[in-house]
């Protein structure tokens, strides 16, 4: 798999690079641990070297399956990882956030022993604590660095102005938002801004949370505990109305023998040379189609049409339910 930069402070990876959190969260129960380790190490068979997990995932539990799934592979991958969610000491969520810069450090102690490494490639923080300046952020973060603890600090749903002023304490290598042909609001503001000051960007459901494979429709029904069942734009009115961008994939994969999967892995990176998407799966076929996203080459006409016909497009459904949006873009 080809390599790519993410920001101006040496941070090369795969491509493409692989989501852990769906292997023990977020959509239905935790996938059972020997089968996570066996897609893990078959994406770094498949040229994966860049996966990404937070300790908000389980919690704790998928840092601890990263790790031991990337042990014996540590040299070869780059592993990021994420703090400022508040988790109780049983492993508990708890409402709010924390990025004061003496939990960050504590974060960063616990994850490097659950990831079983000395160093940390990329440490984000997970949602902008309206609590903590930035600046106090980026410079705990900057001492992690300095003390050989992290290697690059990272953003994630931080809006243009946070992303400034963190930059300015402490270099930002990525910034880490959702970003897909069903979502293109970083076009506006984020990506120019990112461009401009040489941060890389990670797109994290570039699949839309599966809905651009083409395998959801207004039928699909998910698991009790699938973080699905809350979002707006998963209700069966919106799937409905939503299939269009569905449609417009379908059509371009049948023409190039593609999969619609692979056709958005592969518009997002005919993008930029510095996004590098992490789509995430549990299913070791749905690892390999998209892998071959990687790989499929889109003509400068066949981007035209489909952003042409996905301009015409109007999405239905709010992107969190609203206590989350509060969380994003700050």
């Amino acid at each position: 798999m080809k390599t790519r930069k993410l920001g101006l402070t040496g941070l090369e990876v795969s491509a493409l690079g692989f989501g852990c959190m769906g292997l023990s969260s977020g959509y239905g129960p935790p996938t059972a641990k020997s089968q996570a380790i066996a897609v893990i190490r078959a994406a770094v068979a498949g040229g994966v070297t860049f996966f990404d997990t937070a300790e908000i995932y389980g919690p704790w539990k998928n840092e601890d399956v990263v790790g031991e799934a990337l042990a014996p592979f540590r040299a070869q991958v780059k592993i990021a990882t994420k703090f400022g969610f508040r988790i109780g000491p049983n492993g508990e969520r708890l409402d709010g956030l924390d990025s004061r810069p003496a939990h960050i450090k504590e974060v960063a102690e616990a994850s490097l022993k659950r990831l079983k490494t000395d160093v940390i490639d990329l440490f984000y923080q997970h949602r902008v604590d309206p609590d903590v300046p930035i600046e106090d952020v980026a410079g705990a973060v900057k001492e992690l660095i300095q003390a050989g603890k992290v290697k690059h600090f990272g953003l994630s749903e931080a809006g243009a102005k946070t992303i400034r002023r963190a930059h300015a304490v402490q270099p930002v290598t990525a910034l880490q938002s959702e970003y897909s042909l069903f979502w293109r609001e970083p076009e506006s503001e984020i990506i120019p801004l990112l461009e401009e000051l040489g941060i890389g960007f990670v797109p994290f459901s570039p699949l839309a949370k599966g809905f651009l494979t083409g395998k959801i429709d207004e039928n699909t029904k998910f698991d009790a505990t699938d973080f699905r069942n809350v979002v707006p734009r998963f209700t069966p009115e919106a799937r409905k109305a939503n299939q269009a961008v569905v449609d417009l994939l379908n059509a371009i994969a049948t023409r190039l023998k593609a999969t619609p999967a692979q056709v958005a892995l592969a518009w997002i990176l005919a993008q930029k040379p510095w996004i590098v998407p992490i789509p995430g799966t549990t299913k070791l076929p749905r690892l390999a189609e998209n892998l071959g996203g990687a790989t499929l080459e889109l003509s400068a006409a066949d981007l035209r049409e489909i952003n042409a016909a996905s301009d015409k497009i109007t999405l239905h459904g709010a992107r969190y339910p609203e206590h989350l949006q509060k969380l994003i873009g700050r």
